[in-house]
This record gives structure tokens, C-alpha cells and sequence, in this order.
């Protein structure tokens, strides 16, 4: 996280602003080397924010998950 003293950022701002905008990482503002706020992108909520499908490509599906079979593996009561 870069970070950037309270002076530096109030002359840069917005030029600082559209570096965390363009890069994506998050700047740290201080005011005598001591932390005071912290910069983050934004980010919009959305479709690609959905629960579902939220791990696509992450995980890997093996064998047929919509035909299956699961006779021999559960027993009822009768």
C-alpha cells in the first residue's frame, strides 16, 4: 500500500485519486507519519457480484452432476 503524508496528498489529490482508480491499489493518507484514512477503489456491486456463479473458474466439476444415480448408495426405511 503506497503511502502519502496529508500535505503531498491535499496538493495531488486528485491526480493520487485517479492512480487508485487506474491501479487498484489502496493508498494510505498520514499526518505525521501517523495513519489517518485509507484510500480504496471503488468498486460497483453488481451482476458480477452475485452469489452465484461467484467461484466460476475457480473450481473444477468432475462426472455428471445432473444425471446421477444414487440408489445403491442410500438406504430407506420402509
Amino acid at each position: 500500500m503506497k503511502e502519502i503524508g496529508i500535505s503531498e496528498f491535499k496538493a495531488k489529490c486528485i491526480d493520487e485519486l485517479k492512480k487508485v482508480q487506474r491501479t487498484g491499489e489502496p493508498l494510505l493518507v498520514t499526518l505525521h507519519k501517523r495513519p489517518i484514512a485509507t484510500v480504496n477503489p471503488y468498486r460497483e456491486e453488481g451482476p458480477s457480484n452475485r452469489e452465484l456463479g461467484k467461484l466460476r473458474g475457480r473450481i473444477t466439476i468432475h462426472g455428471d452432476i445432473v444425471h446421477t444415480n444414487f440408489g445403491n448408495e442410500w438406504e430407506m426405511d420402509a
